[in-house]
């Protein structure tokens, strides 16, 4: 059978600019899912508390949700200031930096680009000066109607400087607040307009609002630093910055914190809550809670199922790093057979590097990976991953464990197949680039080179809530959207999703 292989090495999801000026983004692996973005914000009481560096330690906690830009904005009583620009936070920001971003309120962003170029200007938070004032906003999701909604501003005077949809709700938040008494009104007014995926922070000049779209797809969570209120993607933001957990943003729910304390709208929440189930197989870091459930067990329920559903003989269970470990520890609890650390990761290669030519770009995942020659060789070998999207990473995953003296690799892969695309946030490819759509299980496990090849069973998702019974969007393995979206209504190849 012919082996699949993606022509050229670069990303052809239309969303990802991985291949431009010979720079390639090793940690953007096309075959592989890529992380959307993180969110973090604080509003202090305290004058001894610098924003800025807590924003700082915030975005750290959640690089592995974007790698390719980040920025923090603050507001001193009302007068902002922000950086922001192309690399991980440890390179965009400097302790000088950090000492120019004063204020009481903070908001900041890592961004992988699910929609939009990979440039300078998509950065954010984005910070735009209109009739009523200066507006801040992170954001971390995709809207459906985008395009819609672009499309009505341009035709009524606006000028875009972006190509994020991040963008068009920073607009539709600024047109209503011209109607609205308060910007949390606009916020809320903006929201019924605004269909699809959306966690955001909105900072005026004395406020600092968070909301979440009303199916909840992206999560957002509350803490506490003695009386000042923090908000981020996950909780294991809130433990680096030393934040007691509060709670979870409800979908639809909209929390402002101003100069009288925090108050809460919940007019816009219901019980129609779509969860990403990626949140857990994949996308959140491991010691995070997302909407009450731990991502570990989550992920170690996972494995737990497979060794149920897909048994096999072998001598030792092994991950790919980092989600693959946590559901091969629940594939060797649940089977008896042994876990072991067979590949190791090099968690030290930099944003970007130079890859001269097509021969060191296809040795791309030796770069990140290696196999554990004294553990693997001579032994029968279950591997877990979270996903296969095209094969391509897997099928090089699975020949490294050959090489390295593998008897025999049999993969195991913690969620169903891909079989759709999302709309939500997460970069799924279209259907016609997803392995799964254009060869069966069998044909797939010939391609890649394994001796057997298994998914979890759709069935099986909903006992990844670890028993709290969430209702999760499962729409990249089955095709239900939630909010009634169908894959023909939308392009990948849309500048703004």
């Amino acid at each position: 059978m012919e082996k699949f292989e993606l022509e050229s090495g670069h990303c052809q999801s239309g969303s990802c600019h991985c291949g431009d000026c010979g720079v390639e983004f090793p940690e953007l692996d096309c075959s592989k899912l890529h992380e959307e973005c993180g969110v973090f914000g604080i509003y202090s009481y305290d004058k001894d508390i610098a924003v800025a560096p807590c924003v700082y330690h915030g975005l750290v906690a959640l690089q592995h949700r974007g790698q390719e830009s980040c920025g923090i904005a603050v507001s001193d009583m009302g007068k902002f200031s922000h950086h922001k620009d192309m690399g991980l936070v440890s390179e965009v920001f400097n302790k000088q930096k950090l000492d120019e971003l004063k204020g009481q309120i903070a908001i900041g962003h890592v961004r992988y680009s699910t929609a939009g170029g990979s440039v300078v200007e998509n950065c954010q938070p984005l910070v735009m000066r209109y009739v009523k004032g200066t507006l801040g906003l992170a954001h971390n999701g995709n809207l459906t109607n985008a395009y819609e909604l672009r499309s009505e501003l341009e035709q009524r005077g606006a000028i875009f400087q972006t190509t994020i949809d991040s963008e068009v709700i920073a607009y539709m938040v600024a047109r209503e607040r011209l109607k609205c008494h308060a910007v949390e009104d606009a916020v809320k007014a903006a929201m019924q307009k605004l269909h699809g995926a959306y966690s955001l922070l909105v900072m005026s000049p004395r406020k600092l609002i968070a909301a979440r779209d009303p199916k909840g797809f992206r999560p957002l969570c509350m803490g506490l630093i003695d009386n000042n209120y923090v908000f981020a993607s996950e909780t294991c933001a809130l433990d680096a910055v030393g934040a007691k957990f509060v709670k979870d943003v409800d979908p639809g729910e909209i929390i402002i914190c101003d100069e009288n304390g925090m108050r809460s709208d919940r007019s816009l929440c219901t019980k129609d809550i779509a969860h990403c189930v990626f949140e857990y197989i994949y996308f959140a870091r491991t010691d995070s809670r997302i909407d009450g459930v731990p991502v570990y067990e989550s992920r170690r329920q996972a494995g737990r199922q497979l060794a149920k559903q897909k048994p096999v003989k072998a001598d030792i269970v092994i991950g790919v790093p980092e989600s693959g470990i946590d559901a091969a520890i629940g594939y060797a609890e649940e089977s008896g057979i042994p876990y072991a650390k067979g590949i190791v990761k090099n968690s030290y290669i930099g944003r970007t590097f130079i890859k001269p030519d097509q021969s060191q770009r296809t040795n791309a995942v030796r770069l990140k990976l290696n196999a554990l020659k004294s553990i693997v060789a001579g032994r029968r070998v279950i591997m877990l991953d979270d996903s296969i999207v095209r094969g391509t990473t897997m099928h090089r995953i699975v020949n490294m464990l050959r090489e390295a003296g593998a008897s025999e690799v049999h993969v195991r892969i913690s969620s169903p197949a891909f079989r759709n695309p999302c709309f939500y946030g997460v970069d799924i490819p279209s259907k016609d680039d997803l392995i799964a759509n254009q060869h069966t299980v069998d044909e797939i496990a010939e391609l890649i080179e394994a001796d057997s090849l298994d998914f979890l069973d759709l069935d099986s998702i909903s006992k990844l809530t670890c028993g709290a019974n969430l209702p999760l969007c499962t729409a990249c393995f089955d095709g239900r959207y939630p909010d009634g979206i169908t894959s023909h209504h939308m392009s990948k190849d849309d500048e703004v999703l």
